[in-house]
């Protein structure tokens, strides 16, 4: 009986707030922790002490590495919490890279698809409009206006993309220079989610802003600990 008993208490530390109840669907007492960060750019100290954060799922936003150069070290700074991690490619990875990477160590794959926990429907969105470096994961805007579609009927819906909503406080890399996406703000002004977030201009890191009801924020290198 000590034994069991000892047992249990292990599991249920290491589930923290979370339990398997109410029809088989994930449940969280004392509310989910996503933690959505971005822009990593290689930087494994940062990417360690991300992970040193107690939440239940860890949303990886895209560009962990260069030109998908360094793609490997990152995954497996992230394999010490794989079966929470999702990622997402950014300008700097194509969707097979983070694809392959995901099947390779356990991750979910956040691009073009969606997940439930806690009562949200979180969804994911990778790649960027096109830049003036050529990157790998760059989409044209009707691309991405496609891609977003399947999302509109999602409610409540936390929307994560690698690239932030055009001429906003998102994605101003300085004064009058806005690099967003078009039709990642159109989407985002028509379906209003209740939570937006990005990455992909580090100058705008760290921003809040709000957009009717939806509540956006470029989480960047430091990420973003959201309780709900």
């Amino acid at each position: 009986m000590v034994v069991w008993t000892r047992t249990l208490l292990v599991r249920l530390r290491a589930l923290r707030n979370f339990s398997l109840t109410r029809k088989g669907q994930a449940y969280y007492p004392n509310g989910m922790k996503l933690l959505v960060f971005s822009d990593i750019h290689g930087d494994l100290p940062a990417l360690e002490r991300l992970l040193t954060i107690e939440a239940d799922y860890y949303v990886a936003a895209g560009d962990l590495a260069n030109f998908a150069r360094g793609l490997d070290r990152a995954a497996a700074v992230l394999a010490s919490r794989r079966d929470r991690v999702w990622l997402m490619p950014g300008n700097h990875e194509h969707e097979n890279d983070t694809a392959a990477v995901c099947v390779q160590h356990g991750f979910g794959h956040l691009h073009r698809t969606c997940f439930e926990a806690g009562g949200w429907h979180i969804a994911g969105l990778g790649h960027s409009n096109p830049t003036p470096f050529d990157t790998p994961g760059e989409s044209p805007e009707s691309e991405l206006a496609e891609r977003l579609e399947p999302f509109a009927a999602l409610d409540p819906l936390i929307l994560i993309c690698h690239c932030p909503p055009k001429n906003t406080a998102l994605d101003e890399a300085g004064p009058g220079r806005h690099f967003g996406s078009t039709a990642v703000a159109s989407f985002i002004e028509r379906v209003q989610p209740d939570w937006f977030f990005c990455g992909h201009i580090h100058e705008a890191a760290g921003r809040k802003a709000t957009f009717g009801r939806t509540i956006g924020v470029n989480a960047g290198k430091q990420g973003y600990l959201l309780e709900v």
